[in-house]
């Protein structure tokens, strides 16, 4: 999921640089969700991951 926020991240930038401002913000918006939800899961996981780990031992 972070591999596609870094594309559309870099698709942002490029259609920024070459003036095409409509693209750049959808594709900046669309890794900013990609990026923020990547986060989410990575932090319930984690959390996850210690309760359990904890329950174990």
């Amino acid at each position: 999921m972070l591999k596609w926020a870094l594309i559309f991240a870099v698709v942002a930038v490029i259609a920024g640089l070459l003036g095409f401002t409509g693209i750049a913000g959808a594709a900046a918006g669309i890794a900013k969700f990609l990026f923020f939800l990547a986060l989410a899961i990575f932090v319930i996981l984690l959390l996850i991951g210690l309760f359990i780990g904890k329950a174990i031992t």
